[in-house]
Order: C-alpha cells, then structure tokens, then sequence
C-alpha cells in the first residue's frame, strides 16, 4: 500500500482537451494525475489507498468558473470564501475566478495577497483574483497591472461596470499588452443602459419598467472591437446577450483580432418572459433578452464565437431581492447549477458532451494560462465525477451558498455532481447508486 494513491476504476474517462471518451481507470497520486486509459490496472488489482468504482459514472476534469462574485472581504454576510467553496464544491467546481467588486477593490497587491492568504486557509476551491483596470472602477487611472500579474491576478476588469472611457481603454489595453495581460469588459454602453431594469421591448412598455436597449451592448462591443485592432491587447468580453454584439465577435475572431468571450447560463436557459409579473429573481446585468437573442448565444455557442461558459455568480440576500423590481438589486447566484444547466445543451442535441465540458474546463483554464483542465499525467488531480442523465430540482432551500437568489428554483435538470476532487481530496461526495 502506497500513501497518496487514490485508484478511479470502472469510469467513462472525458477529456475535452484530447477528445478522449472511453472506459477506463485513473490513477491519482499525491494530488496529481499519475496515469489513465483504457488498460490501466487490467492487468491485476492496484496496490493503493483507496479505490473508488465509478459504476460507469463520467470522470472528467474539474469544473473552472472564470466569473464569479465572492463578495469577501465586504460583504461576508452575502457570501464568503468558505461558503462559496461550499457551493463551487457541490456543482463540479474545482476553480474559480473572482471579480475584484470587493470591499476593498481588488487593484493592489495587498488585497490579492490577502485573497490568496484566505483561500489556502479555507482549502476547498481554488480560488484566483481579477482584478481592477482603473483605481476604484473610476475609469480614470489605470491600475499597476504588471505588478499585480506578477502577483498571481489573471485578468483586469472594472467588473460590473464598463471602462467607458475610449481613451482610457486604450491606454490600458497598450499597456497590458506590454505584460500579455488579458482585459475583460463588461459591454454595456452607461448612457444608454442607465436607470435601465430588463430588456428593452414589448413586454418592458407592458410592465412598465424603463428598458436597456441591445444597442447598448452591440456599440460597446462595436467600439472596443476597434480599440483592440488599434492597440492589439488581448481583450475578452464577459457574458455577451445579443446577436448583434455576436456577430461583430464572430467577424473580429475571423479577422484575426485577438478577442474572446463568454456568456452564463441564465443567457441561453431563459429570456426576458422569466421576468414574468416582476420576478426580481430574475434580474440579472445584462438583462434577460428576447428569445431570438437567446437562441443566437445558443449558436455562438454552437459555432464557438463564445468561447466559455461562466456562472456570472452574484449573491444578493432576500433584503435587497424581493424588492420593487426598480429597486431590487441585479444578479443570481450560479455556482451549483453551471454544469446541469450547461449539460441541457447536450441534452437538446445543440453540442456533445465534450463540447459542453470543453466550455467548462479546458477552454476558461487555457484563455487564463493555467495549468490544468485536462486529464494529463502530472496535471493537478481536480476531477469531477457526476452521472449526465440524472434529474434532480433545484431548489434555492438546499443551496450552499449563503445567498439563495437562483433564477431556476423548481427547475428540473440532468447532470448530478456525484464527487469533486481537488488536488486528489475528494471534498464534496453523493451517493452513487439511487
């Protein structure tokens, strides 16, 4: 018996990276990935620890949510690092990313460090910053960018606020090129989108709430494609909405522009008619659009205009959600469901399995440069193992997060995490067989 060796047998072994879909075993040790395939360990039982029998059961690499809303240090009575853990942990989630909106604001090496100091104290998800492109989000005065890559940020972004300034955005995108830093932006253009409550349209003027037209989007899009050719930064546009914005995505990546993107689930599992008789649930930034919308990410998804799929996980107490729809505050939490809703892409028939997976893991942890998101000998055993058919309901009373403000409460889904593993620690585990 060998200490650290952890056995995975009878698995359908996924591996979006390669392609690789077949039944097999895993062998993990000392947190990391020693050998896997189809002919591990036919050949005699393994001299280990322990085995785990997957019952067939899919065995695929963690989980990686580059967009994610951790609200510590701040706002701990939202969410914390250990409860979010928690839940990151029951959905699959062996990594996350988190905006720097905190209290402080992530754009100086002490609060990273204090990030990263929390985060090896809580020991469940890994846990990476972005962090602030302008001092405060004032769009004003660019952060120091190169010292805080230096210090482990992956990316630089005014989070829920757009860099508005062109000027400004320039400047930042020249100089994070000069440290290959990636810029990320929220692509909402203010002076149209201000005081804005859902998608603008029929059922905005039938309710009567103050609309958020999709222009807003597709011109600030429009208007950083442009400054990303000028300046040739590496830019990535968070949870885009609409066909318009897609399309000018769609044309840059094929004219070469450095550029990507991603979207969440709430933008291809729903449409405004979520909002329903002023659901504050679901009212998120962007908004909900229209179906035709919806239906456009689901073939940028499709075609792989949008490159990742990211939960946008933003907790809000029931104080500031059930509200007045103008005054309730934007966002749903989205850590525990990422997988089951991304899986309903496969299920319909719009990707394969490892098409999904791929926008889960592979691709978010290879656009942040990091190592991982692939089942390769001496990689980091963050695996998660979860059986893609079975239902379950979402129900905002079992979620882990300290915060409860899901859009898909009673929804019925496929795809049940069964285990996660971090760095070869099984630390969220179900029973297999129901």
């Amino acid at each position: 018996m060998m200490a650290g060796r952890v056995a995975y047998l009878n698995a359908r072994l996924l591996d979006p990276a390669t392609g690789l879909d077949t039944k097999g075993a895993l062998l993990v040790e000392d947190g990391r990935i020693a050998d896997f395939g189809p002919s591990l360990f036919r050949d005699g039982a393994p001299s280990v620890r322990q085995v785990v029998d997957c019952e067939g059961f899919c065995l695929a690499p963690g989980l990686f949510d580059i967009r994610t809303q951790l609200r510590e240090p701040g706002q701990e009575h939202l969410e914390t690092l250990d409860s979010a853990g928690d839940a990151a942990l029951a959905g699959g989630v062996t990594r996350v990313a988190c905006l720097p909106n905190t209290d402080p604001i992530i754009d100086d090496v002490p609060v990273v460090e204090f990030i990263a100091r929390r985060a090896r104290e809580v020991r469940k998800t890994k846990v990476h910053c972005h962090a602030a492109l302008t001092r405060g989000f004032a769009g004003r005065e660019i952060t120091e960018i190169g010292l805080m890559k230096e210090a482990g940020v992956l990316a630089f972004t005014d989070a829920i606020t757009a860099t508005a300034d062109a000027k400004v955005l320039s400047r930042a995108l020249s100089y994070a090129k000069a440290f290959d830093a990636l810029v990320m932006q929220h692509p909402e253009e203010p002076s149209l989108s201000e005081g804005g409550m859902m998608n603008k349209g029929l059922l905005a003027s039938e309710l009567g709430l103050s609309g958020i037209p999709t222009e807003a989007e597709t011109i600030m899009v429009e208007r950083d494609l442009r400054l990303v050719a000028m300046t040739g930064g590496r830019f990535h546009f968070s949870h885009v909405t609409t066909a318009g914005a897609l399309e000018a995505i769609r044309k840059a990546k094929k004219s070469g522009l450095p550029v990507t993107c991603d979207t969440a689930p709430h933008y291809f599992a729903l449409n405004e008619n979520a909002v329903g008789d002023y659901r504050t649930f679901a009212k998120v930034s962007p908004p909900l659009r229209s179906e035709d919308d919806r239906q456009a990410v689901v073939e940028a998804i499709k075609d792989g205009t949008i490159d990742v799929i990211a939960s946008d996980h933003a907790p809000h107490d029931q104080d500031s959600k059930r509200l007045p729809f103008s005054q309730a505050s934007f966002g749903v939490v989205g850590l525990e469901s990422l997988l089951p809703l991304s899986l309903e892409l496969y299920h319909a028939g719009h990707l394969s399995l490892l098409d999904v997976l791929s926008k889960v893991t592979y691709r978010p942890t290879s656009l942040m440069e990091l190592e991982g998101g692939c089942l390769k000998k001496g990689s980091p055993a963050d695996l998660v193992l979860f059986d893609p058919d079975r239902e379950w309901t979402i129900k905002e009373s079992t979620l882990h997060s300290k915060s409860k403000n899901t859009a898909f409460d009673g929804r019925v889904v496929k795809g049940r995490v069964l285990q996660t593993i971090v760095d070869g620690r099984t630390l969220y585990s179900e029973p297999l067989s129901v």
